[in-house]
């Protein structure tokens, strides 16, 4: 179990390093590919669209062959599809790259998440923040390396090609220890029975509500905080950088703590603290009369939305214990949702008006956890009677 925890750990720290350097590269990506303003937020919404795709597609791969196959697969190819987004010169070979990133994303996301949330099980106990930890961890390390090609001007295919030619078979290692049948028990059994039933959208909605407000405020970070910094603040493009680093410390640091917080306090006033901490850090960004303070207002940010996406899953997986796997990749798929809205929401609020009120909107949006906060501790009797509407 706990050499099963550490891989699963793992996949998700690299994955973070994977997914930092895409996104914080996004100027050098649309230097190199002569994308305008315009056309960039059709490109960032196309890898949702198809990672929802991957995600659908992963959860019928699970039932067939489990969460730990398709993970093994799909995570070294995703840092092909990351050296591809560095190789090419054309927009038809960035599409192609992009595309084969988000279907990829997609199944890599769901099968993370699905190991976690068993795993989780059989602990009994809340570990699901730690493994978005790593990811942060991850996240980190990422935005330092791209921001070190950026200072001395590495460009695109040394940094992304050196960084899959060493991520992909320290995934290849890591998938070697990813907890199996042997490890798991009845949640491998739980998940091939979870074939022939379905889950109702019903009770999810209001924690996919929560998802996807959620990742509109991570999208919109990611996508944007640095062009943001860059275009909106003046800011130097290593410098920029920070403000993906700064968040991605702060998330890590928060969810360092955030299983312990969960265990003490419950689930509900931690999502709603995170909640109120993120917008603020939207206000404290949109207003930034410099670099420094657009940094400061996204690492607030950061710590407000640390706990509220692990804790999204692991209350999906409490409402169907027995149908697990299908609960999260259903959550999973307004993982998407969330990045397909925010990235063309906040691109053409900038382009309309400025990057400034363009942060307003995802401030508003994560407001809108408050009232669903509840949704995260269901009572006993509720997730006894909706259980078994599951079958």
């Amino acid at each position: 179990m706990r050499t099963g925890r550490a891989a699963l750990a793992a996949a998700f720290l690299l994955q973070g390093v994977t997914f930092a350097l895409l996104v914080t590269c996004i100027p050098e990506i649309q230097h190199r590919y002569g994308l305008s303003d315009g056309l960039l937020p059709v490109f960032l919404a196309a890898v949702p669209v198809l990672a929802g795709v991957g995600s659908i597609a992963s959860e019928r791969l699970v039932k067939r062959t489990g969460a730990r196959a398709v993970l093994r697969v799909v995570q070294p190819a995703v840092c092909l599809s990351l050296a591809a987004a560095g190789l090419g010169g054309a927009l038809w070979q960035l599409a192609l790259a992009l595309g084969a990133f988000g279907l990829l994303v997609g199944a890599l996301d769901a099968s993370m998440n699905m190991l976690g949330v068993g795993l989780q099980h059989r602990y009994g106990r809340s570990i699901m923040i730690g493994f978005h930890a790593a990811f942060s961890l991850g996240g980190i390390l990422g935005a330092a390396l791209a921001g070190l090609g950026s200072h001395y001007d590495l460009g695109l295919p040394l940094l992304f090609g050196t960084a899959a030619a060493v991520i992909a078979p320290l995934a290849l290692l890591a998938g070697a220890f990813f907890a199996g049948p042997a490890e798991l028990g009845d949640a491998v059994r739980e998940a091939a029975e979870a074939a022939a039933r379905s889950v109702p959208w019903r009770p999810l909605l209001p924690l996919c509500l929560a998802m996807a407000f959620a990742y509109i405020a991570d999208s919109s970070v990611s996508n944007y905080s640095v062009k943001y910094l860059t275009d909106g603040l003046g800011s130097r493009e290593d410098l920029a950088k920070l403000s993906y680093l700064g968040y991605m410390v702060a998330m890590l640091l928060g969810r360092a703590l955030g299983d312990r917080a969960v265990q003490r306090f419950g689930a509900v006033p931690v999502v709603r603290v995170g909640a109120a901490l993120a917008a603020l850090g939207f206000g404290l960004a949109a207003v930034a009369p410099a670099a420094w303070a657009g940094i400061a207002g996204f690492t607030v940010l950061g710590f407000g939305i640390c706990a509220i996406i692990p804790q999204v899953f692991a209350a999906g997986g409490r409402l169907f214990p027995a149908d697990s796997d299908a609960a999260v990749a259903r959550l999973n798929l307004f993982n998407y949702v969330g990045f397909l809205v925010g990235s063309p929401l906040v691109g053409a609020i900038a382009d309309a008006s400025s990057y400034r009120w363009a942060l307003l909107a995802p401030m508003l949006l994560v407001l809108a956890v408050l009232p669903l906060a509840d949704r995260f501790a269901p009572a006993p009797a509720q997730a006894q009677a909706v259980a078994p509407a599951a079958g």
